[in-house]
């Protein structure tokens, strides 16, 4: 079984492989591919442009062509699997659809957190589409001057002000928290054991991946 990882950091190649360990997968089941110029060109554009999106589009099938399935792990270009016809070699995953029907499934609110602003318009739209199967309310919250941290390589700071918003958070009342970007996912091991968890994108991706490779 091979899944195909498309990434725009290449940090984000460690958190997957987590996920893969986590869920038991065997090792060598992930093939990354890192694309950060696709991001670095949307971040520019200050949106996911027709151009960048078909370039993603293109990409994607390419990897279909030599994987089981493929995971597109990047939430600002999430809307370009919309552009890949169903007849792909292989079953391409969303991340961000995965995390956003899994996170509307208990009803009530639903924050989300992202880090990056090419980000808001596509996470909100993806989420308040999946919550009107269950009535969930749904918040996108954006961290100013987190993704200053990440461009400027200091993960440890990127990770400490996620970590810091999700206590926030807590404190407001009753809210089931989801990460927008699989690169905020360590964030989680920097809260207390008595903090709610936020839902994150890579272990439900791949999950999702395995599902459709093994019919199950």
């Amino acid at each position: 079984m091979t899944i195909a990882c498309l990434h725009t950091a290449e940090s984000n190649i460690a958190v997957y492989e987590a996920a893969a360990k986590a869920l038991g997968l065997p090792g060598g089941t992930l093939r990354h591919h890192v694309r950060a110029d696709l991001l670095l060109a949307a971040e520019q554009a200050g949106r996911l442009t027709d151009e960048i999106s078909a370039e993603t589009a293109a990409f994607l099938w390419h990897l279909a062509e030599d994987a089981d399935a493929v995971v597109l792990n990047c939430s600002t270009l999430g809307a370009a699997v919309s552009k890949i016809s169903a007849d792909a070699g292989a079953p391409i995953i969303r991340a961000d659809a995965i995390l956003a029907e899994q996170a509307v499934k208990r009803g009530g609110k639903v924050l989300v957190l992202c880090t990056v602003d090419t980000t808001i318009a596509p996470t909100t739209a993806l989420f308040e589409a999946a919550a009107q199967a269950t009535g969930a309310e749904i918040e996108v919250r954006l961290m100013p001057g987190a993704w200053a941290h990440f461009r400027a390589g200091n993960l440890p700071a990127y990770l400490t002000s996620i970590a810091d918003a999700v206590k926030a958070a807590n404190d407001e009342g009753a809210v089931t928290i989801a990460f927008a970007q699989a690169s905020m996912t360590d964030a989680a091991h920097l809260l207390p054991k008595s903090c709610p968890q936020p839902m994150t994108a890579p272990a439900a991706a791949l999950a999702a991946a395995t599902a459709k490779i093994t019919g199950s």
